[in-house]
């Protein structure tokens, strides 16, 4: 799986870098960073950070094997 962030959507509010910061990050500028893959370990932040996006701009989306 990896994540996929709509950029179009994401207005950088942060809510996935307290979720899940080994994941997400604002950089200096306030923008979103993030890692599209992850370890399955850190599922549970994920998701976390997925709910908590109020913009709904996170999704997972499975790798094509």
């Amino acid at each position: 799986m990896k994540i996929v962030v709509d950029q179009e959507k994401c207005q950088n509010h942060g809510l996935c870098a307290i979720s899940a910061p080994a994941n997400f990050a604002l950089d200096t500028d306030g923008k979103l960073q993030y890692h599209e893959s992850f370890n399955e370990e850190n599922i549970d932040d994920i998701e976390d950070a997925v709910d908590s996006c109020p913009l709904q701009a996170i999704t997972l989306s499975r790798d094509a094997a």
